[in-house]
């Protein structure tokens, strides 16, 4: 039984690398950058409806540094919820305290990082930034009405928000406009506070770490043009004919431990075998497979909006049969010496070979 655990533990690995990669990429967080003593005293959101459907976002952050001085800060904007796609656009930047403004934008997994700011100056104490963005495909329509459901303040921040105030503009009279301050779970009504029929002020004070403003806006059917919902497939797509195909790329890798050991005659060549060329084919023919479903996605939505289908997993069973012949046929995984007992051992083959080598006329 050691000598089988020993034959797979090679393989097995490289296996589980293989797949664990997929799910880190996944599931990796991206947060807003901050330092221990930073703080916003002051977060002032406005959101105005367009009669095109456009949401149009103005954010006025008062941003307190620590002493150490940092470049500036990072705002992350959620372009991805499950499999719902906005589109963020038109981003700009101003700062009215003459603090560096430039604004980059960055594309990760669902958000798209907008950092403002200078890589070649630091700043420090208290400065104001103003982030100006547009969120198009943000409307849901339904039967009877239209609606808005929107982080004005996204949970990313990492440091408490003194005061966070959140006015919703509309074209038409807004009859519904809620807020939910807080975390998932764990929400509280914001202060409400009416300025006409046209727009909502809403303010909440002392928001902790990770804590954010969430608005809820409802539009009778036809007040402002709303396009169709842009949806993106979701991350994992692939169905069991995938998760078989994986299932048996993985009992073919231990089957391949387990095949005997190579015949003692059989000498090392440092020329490629016919099994690592075979194993050095699957593993490009599976990175094609799984660029071809990956390229799909990137192709029509972006960098980040990609799903990992039946093609995709193919091509991960691929790569991991083609390592696994690879590994077995470059290393000898019958003939690796193993620790027992604290001695370094050998398997037969390799014991038949040093016996038979001990036997030569001299």
């Amino acid at each position: 039984m050691s000598e089988v655990r020993g034959r797979v533990r090679g393989p097995a690995i490289v296996a589980g690398v293989l797949l664990l990669l997929p799910a880190l990429v996944l599931v990796l967080p991206v947060h807003a950058v901050g330092e221990p003593g930073e703080r916003i005293p002051t977060y002032d959101v406005v959101l105005t409806i367009g009669a095109d459907g456009l949401l149009h976002v103005r954010e006025t952050i008062t941003y307190d540094f620590d002493r150490s001085g940092e470049h500036g800060i990072a705002r992350n904007v959620r372009f991805r919820r499950g499999d719902r796609l906005f589109d963020v656009r038109d981003v700009r930047s101003s700062s009215s305290t003459g603090a560096p403004s430039r604004a980059r934008t960055t594309r990760f997994l669902n958000d798209v990082r907008i950092t403002v700011g200078d890589r070649g100056r630091e700043v420090r104490g208290r400065q104001a930034y103003v982030i100006e963005y547009a969120v198009a495909w943000a409307f849901t329509p339904r039967a009877d009405h239209d609606e808005l459901v929107w982080d004005a303040i996204d949970r990313s921040w990492n440091i408490p928000i003194g005061h966070a105030a959140v006015r919703v503009e509309a074209p038409v009279p807004l009859r519904y406009a809620t807020c939910r301050a807080g975390v998932p779970g764990a929400t509280t009504r914001c202060l409400r506070d009416r300025d006409g029929p046209y727009a909502v002020d809403f303010i909440q004070n002392a928001l902790a770490p990770h804590e954010g403003m969430k608005v809820k806006v409802r539009l009778p059917k036809r007040a402002v043009a709303v396009p169709p919902p842009r949806y993106a497939s979701p991350r994992w797509n692939g169905d069991w004919t995938g998760t078989a195909l994986l299932v048996l790329a993985l009992a073919a890798v231990i089957l391949f431990a387990r095949r005997p050991s190579p015949s003692p005659s059989r000498a090392p060549t440092a020329t490629p075998t016919p099994s690592r060329r075979v194993g050095a084919v699957l593993i490009a023919a599976g990175f094609l497979l799984i660029v071809a479903d990956v390229g799909d996605d990137v192709v029509a939505h972006g960098a980040w909006a990609f799903s990992l289908g039946n093609r995709c997993l193919a091509g991960l069973a691929l790569v991991i049969v083609g390592a696994g012949i690879g590994y077995g046929s470059g290393t000898g995984w019958a003939d690796r010496p193993r620790r027992v007992g604290g001695r370094t051992t050998v398997d037969r083959s390799r014991c038949e070979q040093i016996d038979a080598a001990s036997r030569l006329p001299r």
